[in-house]
């Protein structure tokens, strides 16, 4: 009998969970990741729990510890597991959610392709805004604030703050409790590191006040007002990119 852990008890996982994976036809190794990615679904393990040790998923999954070794490989590519060394293989975060899935890096012409994206989240993100005001309780309001602080406080420092702002959004999207948004993050995440990277600090000033009263509007539950302010933070961004390439 294999365990998992979650919060802090075992959770038993009897023999027939798995298939004889032997038995069909695709290689071995993706047959365990499917195999584990569909326990994962079907027990629905989160962010944080630990997988069964590899000798343990080998005799479950009646295949060499090689091939466990691979199939993991294979989930911790598709951002479906991580590996942290010295203690185990865990469930991610964003599950399944891969850094950049659609190969926006390998699309010539970025500063284009910053433009576009920041067209389709004009579509997007007033909307998520406005719902998150909706939907956004006491924790999702308090996380949003520590985040725009942090962002505010890299800012003042001259220190890299792209990576706590694309938490912001994302952040935001999750508390719409939308299930299908987080699944469209890469187009956010992606947007808001290229757009780092083409951008000054001519905006930052703007990108802290914008930040704000996205937030104050979140925690008011005033959704037209979040809708406004998330636009406004939005086209600031599209503004600053044309200016960019006009300049550029």
């Amino acid at each position: 009998m294999v365990h998992f852990e979650k919060n802090k008890k075992a959770v038993s996982i009897l023999d027939p969970v798995f298939e004889n994976v032997k038995e069909k036809e695709s290689p071995l190794a993706e047959q365990a990741a499917g195999q584990i990615s569909q326990l994962i679904i079907d027990r629905q393990l989160v962010h944080g729990e630990k997988l069964p040790n590899e000798f343990e998923l080998a005799q479950q999954l009646n295949v060499g510890r090689g091939t466990v070794r691979e199939a993991v490989k294979l989930l911790v590519a598709r951002n479906v597991l991580e590996i942290r060394r010295g203690r185990g293989t865990y469930v991610t975060q964003q599950t399944g959610v891969v850094r950049d899935p659609l190969g926006f890096a390998y699309m010539p012409n970025q500063p284009r392709l910053a433009r576009e994206l920041l067209d389709i989240r004009l579509t997007l993100e007033p909307w998520a805004a406005a719902l998150a005001a909706r939907q956004a309780d006491e924790q999702d309001v308090a996380e949003l604030r520590r985040l725009c602080k942090e962002i505010e406080e890299l800012i003042r420092a001259g220190e890299n703050h792209l990576e706590r702002d694309e938490a912001l959004h994302v952040r935001i999207a999750h508390c719409t409790q939308n299930r299908v948004l987080p699944k469209l993050l890469p187009v956010i995440a992606y947007s808001v590191q290229l757009f780092g990277a083409l951008n000054d600090t001519c905006i930052y000033e703007e990108t802290i006040e914008t930040h704000r009263q996205i937030i104050d509007a979140i925690a008011a539950h005033n959704e037209e007002a979040a809708r406004s302010a998330m636009r406004r933070h939005l086209t600031g961004n599209l503004r600053a990119i044309e200016a960019a390439s006009q300049n550029a």
